[in-house]
C-alpha cells in the first residue's frame, strides 16, 4: 500500500482506549463504544473505528466524562505515565471533573457513611421497606 494514501498511523479506537488506560480490558472498551459512550469528533464511534493522532475523544467511564485530543497512537498497554503522553485533556474537561468531585466531597457532609454494617434484623427491615419479598 502506499505511504502517501495513509500519512498518520492509525488504530481501532477499543485497542487505543485499552492502551491509554481508560478501560481495563479492551472488552469494555469495545463495550462502551457499543453503548454510544464514546464520540470521535462529535460522531458515535463503533469499536473498530480507527482513531489517529489530532482526533478529539469523548469518552464516559467510571472516572466522569473526558474530552480528549489524541497525540499519538498505540497498540501496547504500558505504565500509565507512558499512557498519558497519548493524550492531552481539555482544560474545560479538567474544570468539570474538578467541579464534580468537590460536589460529591460535599454531600458526604450530608449523607454520612454509617458508622457499621446493617444487623440481620436491620437487612430484614431493609428488604422489606424496598417492598422485596
Amino acid at each position: 500500500m502506499c505511504e502517501a494514501s495513509n500519512p498518520a498511523p492509525a488504530i481501532r479506537i477499543d485497542k487505543w482506549l485499552w492502551a491509554a488506560r481508560f478501560f481495563k480490558t479492551r472488552a469494555q472498551a469495545s463495550r462502551a463504544c457499543d453503548l454510544g459512550r464514546i464520540e470521535a469528533n462529535g460522531l458515535r464511534a463503533k469499536p473498530a473505528r480507527e482513531v489517529r493522532p489530532g482526533a478529539r475523544l469523548r469518552i464516559e467511564n467510571d472516572g466522569g466524562v473526558f474530552e480528549v485530543d489524541v497525540l499519538a497512537v498505540s497498540a501496547v498497554r504500558g505504565p500509565a505515565a507512558q499512557a498519558q503522553t497519548l493524550y492531552n485533556e481539555t482544560e474545560a474537561s479538567r474544570e468539570v471533573r474538578r467541579r464534580l468531585a468537590e460536589e460529591r466531597k460535599e454531600l458526604a457532609h450530608f449523607a454520612p457513611l454509617p458508622e457499621r454494617r446493617p444487623s440481620k434484623r436491620d437487612r430484614r427491615r431493609i428488604i422489606q421497606f424496598r417492598g422485596r419479598a
